[in-house]
């Protein structure tokens, strides 16, 4: 077991038994559920990776820690709805500041990957040694087929993700089965949240020289911190804005199926 999925593991079982401890305490359990939730999610933030990976055909690289990835991201939304009971739900519509957040988010990073698809440099490298690292690092066919064409699988997922943060908060998403946008949008929220702001956290000292940088196929780790702070300001930028926009959702959808005025999942 590699020390990221030890971890994932980890942070799966603390989950459970602050889970637990919840359970006992009553007088804290509001504050033990979002403990238990945090850790949760911390286990399953990679999932979109496993999710991202099938899609591609590249499969996953080890299905008992994908299996821990889909608990951990089960138990915080289950955790989460469980301590944010009885709460009242926001009323109004969310503002257009989500989508611009998510958007303006995402820009740098979409950027940065079509420039080294259509073969520029950033960072050091260009699209030629992308695609060699990706054919190194055992990318499935399809995925080296969009590359060569021009494409990014990343770019395109950015962009369903855009248009899923658009389909939460305008009307038109509202006609829709919920379990469909709500199926995909809290696998985002639950990955790219903590992904995004772990990642933010661990850059901060990395870049004040304090913690080491893995270079990879870069050549200095000043080119690896270029990419790494788009990467992860993207992550965070756009999960945050993906997670005010499911909260409006999933609560003005529940009230709408309960007067009988929007299609039941």
């Amino acid at each position: 077991m590699t020390p990221m999925n030890a971890t994932a593991a980890g942070c799966l079982a603390a989950a459970a038994v602050v889970t637990a401890a919840a359970m006992a305490l009553p007088a804290r359990r509001r504050v033990l559920l979002w403990a238990a939730c945090g850790l949760s999610a911390a286990a399953g933030c990679t999932l979109l990776m496993d999710v991202i990976g099938l899609l591609f055909g590249q499969g996953v690289d080890s299905l008992p820690a994908a299996v821990v990835h889909a608990l951990g991201l089960a138990g915080a939304v289950a955790l989460a709805r469980a301590a944010s009971r009885g709460r009242a739900a926001a009323q109004g519509p969310p503002g257009r500041w989500i989508a611009y957040v998510g958007v303006l988010s995402f820009l740098p990073y979409v950027a940065m990957k079509l420039n080294w698809a259509l073969g520029g440099s950033f960072a050091g490298i260009d699209g030629t040694d992308v695609l060699e690292a990706s054919e190194r690092n055992g990318a499935s066919r399809l995925w080296l087929t969009l590359e060569r064409w021009g494409l990014d699988g990343t770019v395109l997922m950015a962009l369903l993700g855009l248009l899923l943060l658009f389909c939460l908060i305008r009307p038109w998403g509202l006609r829709l089965p919920r379990w469909l946008p709500l199926t995909p949008a809290l696998i985002g929220v639950g990955t790219l949240v903590p992904y995004g702001l772990l990642g933010l956290a661990y850059l901060v000292p990395a870049q004040l020289g304090a913690l080491p940088v893995r270079q990879g196929d870069f050549h200095s780790a000043g080119d690896v911190l270029w990419v790494a702070w788009i990467g992860y300001a993207a992550f965070a930028g756009y999960g945050l804005a993906l997670l005010a926009a499911t909260r409006w959702y999933w609560h003005r959808t529940r009230a709408g199926r309960a007067r009988g005025c929007l299609p039941d999942p």
